[in-house]
């Protein structure tokens, strides 16, 4: 299974990865919410500094399930 594969298996079975997934998926969209407004103040700008840092902290335990997930099926 390739890693688009696995992402695909783990949304559909594994509630932790799918839920955050669909955090992912919401901060992405709050981010380009920002960045259509036509202007940004200061809290815009802080809100879009801790979406991204939200989101690649999902992005890393996303990752952490999906080689944990490759580990258990390819020693088996």
């Amino acid at each position: 299974m390739d890693e688009t594969q696995i992402k695909e298996y783990l949304s559909n079975n594994d509630h932790e990865f799918r839920k955050l997934a669909e955090e992912h998926k919401s901060f992405e969209r709050r981010l380009q919410e920002l960045h259509q407004k036509p202007h940004r103040n200061e809290n815009d700008q802080f809100e879009e500094t801790i979406l991204k840092k939200k989101k690649l902290a999902i992005k890393d335990q996303m990752q952490l399930i999906i080689s944990r997930y490759q580990t258990e099926h390819t020693t088996r």
